[in-house]
């Protein structure tokens, strides 16, 4: 059914109908009424399904009502928190209010780090009612009191397990504990590990869950492919896939932020259009980079896992781990950075013999194998096995030994 299910305001049907939405995902269709009912909610869904309509819609309703009922009109006052893990993610979910209240007086502020201090707190000052931010930048204002929690009535936590993971519970919980407690609080996670469990236990009152899919299991329409390799011929193998693979836009996915840059480097000096994007360029150079990747100006991204959650890009035809995440978790939130709201994408992972537990947990964790792939023409040195491998309690020293001998170096170092 359309939106219009909803029976939401005219101002806000006006800019669903302008953002192009016509019918609910899923995720909209269960978690919308009940928030919408003042319920708290604990929503699990794969990311790019539609998470971040999901909880602004009801709290721009709410919202509205209240103040069309609120005859006193007493002063604007911070009445939303909507806290993000990541800067890039607080920026597109800032972005998605300020589309949808487009034709309300509903104002937003974007609270993060690595931007000016006195510019947020004039945006403040200009009556935000909604504010959406990252943890540790909303503590440093609310410490500072140039915000008050005292008149908030909605809380989100948006990509719950990745703030945990980050280490910013101490600072959510701080917050939380400072706000109202008849607030409505709403969560949404890719993944329900047991600290986000213990998290909804803290944090909200009797939350309804709604889930779609598993989830643990990646988006539907996202081909996975795992290329075994060795290690002295993975850099090759990169640069071979990419220009073998028909890439409208790739993000190309690594473990530090040193290979990140040597790769990007490698690429951009085989002639590709790249851009990098980690924790040690400022606001301003990862701004700069996601727009020109957006924008297409550029087709290669490559990232840490920084950009693993919330990147919304929808033109993302192929995802490639150049290392195997350590986490399966991180596998599932990389490569759904390809095939957004049920599109289609390619997910590629380079996989060396030492990477392979960190595959087997993922196959483990996703509930299903990922197919090996060799690379037609591609000069291997070693003969990459393409089925599923359990090692005996000998056979991966034998392997090594072996991959090390026909490379000339010891592997996996």
């Amino acid at each position: 059914m359309p939106f219009l299910q909803f029976d939401l305001l005219p101002d806000l049907n006006k800019a669903v109908k302008a953002m192009g939405f016509t019918t609910p995902t899923p995720i909209q269709v269960q978690a919308i009424p009940h928030a919408l009912e003042g319920k708290d909610v604990l929503g699990s869904a794969q990311t790019g399904s539609g998470k971040t309509v999901a909880f602004v819609l009801p709290i721009l309703q709410r919202l509205l009502k209240e103040r069309a009922e609120d005859h006193a009109r007493k002063e604007p006052s911070v009445k939303a928190i909507i806290m993000v893990p990541t800067r890039e993610l607080a920026a597109q979910v800032e972005t998605a209010v300020r589309d949808l209240a487009r034709f309300s007086p509903v104002k937003c502020a974007l609270i993060i780090g690595g931007t000016s201090y006195h510019n947020q707190v004039q945006e403040l000052k200009k009556g935000a009612e909604i504010v959406v931010a990252t943890p540790g930048r909303l503590l440093d204002h609310f410490r500072s009191r140039t915000i008050h929690f005292r008149d908030v009535r909605f809380a989100v936590l948006d990509e719950a397990d990745r703030m945990l993971d980050m280490g910013f519970m101490p600072d959510i919980r701080r917050i939380m504990q400072s706000l109202p407690a008849d607030r409505q609080t709403l969560m949404f996670s890719a993944t329900i590990p047991p600290e986000v469990e213990r998290a909804v236990k803290e944090f909200t009152k009797g939350a309804v869950r709604v889930s779609v899919d598993r989830a643990q299991s990646p988006a539907a329409g996202i081909t996975q492919n795992l290329y075994p390799i060795t290690l002295d011929q993975k850099y090759e193998l990169l640069i071979a896939i990419i220009r073998n693979a028909q890439i409208t836009s790739a993000v190309v996915f690594c473990r530090t932020k040193d290979r990140a840059d040597m790769i990007a480097r490698m690429l951009t000096n085989k002639g590709f259009g790249v851009v990098v994007m980690h924790s040690n360029k400022t606001q301003a150079q990862r701004t700069q980079a996601m727009d020109s990747f957006r924008k297409q100006k550029q087709e290669i991204l490559v990232a840490t896992d920084l950009a693993a959650r919330g990147l919304d890009v929808t033109h993302i035809s192929h995802v490639i781990n150049f290392d195997v995440p350590q986490h399966a978790e991180d596998y599932v939130h990389r490569i759904g950075r390809t095939g957004r709201a049920f599109s289609v994408g390619d997910a590629i992972t380079l996989m060396t013999i030492d990477e392979q537990p960190f595959v087997t947990a993922i196959e483990a964790f996703i509930g299903q194998s990922i197919p090996r792939a060799a690379l037609p023409d591609f000069p291997y040195r070693v003969p990459p096995l393409l089925t599923t491998w359990k090692p005996s309690a000998t056979s991966g020293f034998r392997i090594r030994r072996s991959i090390a001998r026909s490379s000339g170096r010891r592997f996996g170092r």
